[in-house]
């Protein structure tokens, strides 16, 4: 698979809608994950990422502005012992209580489906990183529509096991903008990461697009040892 610019694949898409990134930093030192969220309406736009216990949720910006928290408001990233949770949705819980139950990634996701914000049927994204005794090892998972058919969901799982240094897997949720919006297409992208955790961070914010950008959380996981710093960057302050 061609390895393609993470900045270019952003900055060529005016609407990805969310976007889940897991990889390896090009040290090899780090595992890496980033999710950001983007908005074309008020309700969505007025949301900031806040940090909760190890992972992190959505919060209303401003809770006056809120028409529909159904779908805005959850905990995108959650942490299960050695494992990282990063989802787009409230699956995020699913996966984490399914697996506290011994279930795997992918037989947590099967009680799952699209989301039911017709005539998008947005493809829930989610993605699982195992960091432990000096290993490291993803999983990346997408729910969606079979072309908009809100009867028939169609489920992917995609698992890297010793994953290259400087290599990360890029998947979000729209193809672009339109109406209704066209769901991701194909497996995760494979893309470049360079840089510490600031300079990644910004490099992602920089490359999404002004008008339509929420919030931006990226985490570099010490795989030897297990210890995360995280940034989060908020566009409503």
């Amino acid at each position: 698979m061609k390895m393609l610019s993470l900045e270019t694949e952003l900055k060529g898409n005016s609407y990805p809608g969310r976007g889940i990134l897991v990889g390896k930093s090009k040290d090899g030192k780090y595992a890496v994950t980033a999710y950001f969220i983007m908005g074309r309406s008020e309700n969505s736009r007025n949301r900031i990422f806040v940090e909760d216990g190890e992972g992190i949720r959505t919060q209303a910006f401003d809770p006056s502005k809120v028409s529909d928290p159904s779908l805005i408001i959850y905990a995108p990233v959650r942490v299960l012992g050695n494992k990282t949770i990063v989802t787009n949705g409230d699956q995020t819980d699913t996966i984490y209580e399914l697996m506290d139950k011994q279930q795997t990634f992918e037989q947590s996701l099967r009680t799952r489906e699209f989301e039911p914000d017709a005539p998008n049927y947005t493809p829930r994204i989610s993605g699982i990183l195992h960091v432990g005794d000096g290993s490291y090892n993803y999983a990346m998972s997408i729910l969606k529509s079979s072309n908009g058919n809100p009867k028939s969901c169609n489920r992917y799982t995609f698992a890297y096991e010793n994953p290259e240094a400087g290599e990360g897997h890029f998947i979000h949720t729209y193809m672009g903008d339109g109406n209704p919006l066209p769901s991701f297409e194909g497996e995760p992208k494979l893309v470049g990461i360079e840089g510490t955790i600031t300079e990644f961070a910004q490099k992602v914010w920089d490359s999404l697009n002004e008008e339509n950008k929420v919030s931006l959380f990226v985490r570099y996981i010490e795989i030897e040892t297990g210890k995360y710093e995280s940034v989060i960057i908020n566009k409503n302050k």
